[in-house]
């Protein structure tokens, strides 16, 4: 008789309803030993303790990590951007581990090669899912702070693409720019 070891991989979206930027998806396993960082839905912990669990996390477990940027989400919609960033995750995941259960934060379904469960508010309630959103977050919180440097005139660095005040008002005086997705923004050009 054999026996299979359990791995449960929790995954998370990041930036799936900002205006611009890619949608990001990470996909993580917590090792069953204690840690000691906190791990929590990324959007109630500070850019600090992100970036702390972040380390910790890509250090000490198996993570993957994928994403469709506006152009792929312009051009085939944002669920299946979703469901392109998660099959990049996975394929990056089982380079070090062999899943047998995904848990997806969020309501709506997604495919997966392996037995799997959506969990609303997964990403307060299990630490996997947790871990995964903070890969996803920080991953992007990155790439819209690197942006920020091409595109200065509209602020990614602080609202890293979402709706904001001042993101809308950058659109009106700039315009968009490649990274804005533009079935997002119908009404501007």
């Amino acid at each position: 008789m054999t026996t299979q070891v359990v791995c449960i991989v929790g995954a998370d979206e990041a930036g799936r309803g900002a205006l611009a930027g890619p949608v990001v998806v990470g996909a993580c396993t917590i090792p069953l030993s204690s840690f000691s960082v906190i791990i929590r839905d990324s959007k109630i912990l500070s850019p600090i303790q992100r970036e702390t669990s972040f380390q910790w996390i890509t250090e000490h477990c198996s993570y993957g990590v994928g994403l469709a940027d506006a152009i792929f989400i312009d051009t085939y919609g944002i669920l299946e951007a979703t469901q392109f960033a998660i099959d990049q995750a996975m394929i990056e995941i089982q380079k070090f581990t062999k899943p047998t259960y995904v848990l997806m934060d969020g309501r709506d379904r997604f495919w997966f090669n392996y037995p799997n469960s959506k969990i609303i508010r997964g990403d307060s309630s299990e630490v996997c899912i947790a871990a995964a959103s903070i890969i996803a977050k920080v991953t992007r919180d990155r790439i819209m702070s690197d942006f920020a440097k091409e595109f200065p005139q509209y602020g990614f660095e602080i609202h890293k693409g979402y709706g904001t005040a001042a993101h809308f008002a950058a659109i009106e005086k700039y315009g968009l720019c490649p990274l804005h997705r533009k079935t997002f923004l119908k009404n501007i050009e």
